[in-house]
């Protein structure tokens, strides 16, 4: 019988789990290894530990030791390096070779991108560079929260992982496309500097860029009068004929929701919060600058 080993993580793995043990059976998990993830706010870490231990399933942490497995292995959401790369299936958030590297759907989210998509590659030394074994798109709409992106996203990696493990119960060979190495893009990693607003991009930049670092994320962060706050909602405001355009300005206030100068267009705040959670809004005073 062909058993399966899953390294899983957030929300995706989460939803991959509970539509495998739907379609398939719980016996043919081998085992499952499990991460949490300090950098966002829910990593789910507690959700997937519970469909493991209520279906009697194997689970091991991240730095556990666990036996090498010589089948098929698959990796979602994962963040670590999986040194067993042998028979290793990596689901990635983009549509490769596009996007190569880190978080992709938020890179992909910040840039306006009208098509998104899960890769399942094999694992190769390069990361991201395996040989591609299907993938799934789909096209969206602006404004759209990330939590709502991942949502759409896990069906495409719940779909991919249960076809090919159709294929390999059925004794089907799996195999691989070679990647177009020069149509590839890459995705950089972000750090605590890429979560402040730059107030000098243009509205539409900036809410894509509060959309995509939401929950399940910690939220975009900026100054406010010199103290840090966390913006959770924008919407875009019809722009003015500003003579001496200082980004990050307050302009109006609108039902008393600031509207800030941003370098191309406005932007009206409607949720920000202080580090312990206080709502910030209504603004203390109009003569407010938002940023460095």
């Amino acid at each position: 019988m062909n058993r399966f080993v899953f390294y899983l993580m957030n929300e995706k793995g989460l939803y991959v789990l509970i539509e495998f043990l739907n379609k398939f059976n719980c016996s043919l998990i081998e085992y499952v290894v499990l991460s949490t993830d300090k950098n966002v706010e829910k990593d789910f870490y507690n959700e997937l530990s519970d469909v493991c231990t209520s279906n009697n399933i194997k689970m091991y942490n991240q730095n556990d030791i666990y036996p090498i497995f010589e089948g098929y292995k698959f990796a979602v959401g994962w963040r670590w390096i999986i040194k067993d790369k042998n028979n290793l299936i990596v689901l990635h958030d983009s549509i490769l070779p596009k996007y190569r590297g880190f978080t992709p759907l938020v890179n992909m989210l910040i840039n306006g991108e009208e098509d998104l998509g899960v890769t399942a590659l094999f694992a190769s030394e390069d990361y991201d560079k395996g040989n591609i074994i299907k993938q799934e798109t789909i096209t969206i709409e602006y404004p759209i929260k990330v939590a709502t992106a991942i949502e759409k996203i896990a069906h495409l990696y719940s779909k991919l992982v249960n076809e090919i493990v159709d294929l390999i119960v059925g004794n089907i060979t799996i195999t691989g496309t070679p990647q177009n190495n020069s149509e590839a893009t890459y995705s950089v990693w972000r750090d605590e500097k890429d979560y402040f607003i730059d107030w000098s991009k243009s509205s539409a930049f900036i809410r894509r860029t509060v959309d995509s670092l939401g929950f399940p994320y910690t939220g975009t962060r900026t100054l406010l009068n010199g103290e840090i706050v966390i913006i959770d909602e924008v919407e875009e405001y019809s722009d003015l004929f500003i003579e001496n355009r200082d980004v990050g300005k307050v302009i109006l206030l609108e039902e008393s929701y600031p509207v800030i100068i941003c370098g191309e267009g406005l932007l009206k705040v409607k949720k920000a919060r202080d580090l312990y959670g206080k709502s910030v809004i209504p603004l203390k005073k109009f003569r407010s600058r938002f940023g460095g």
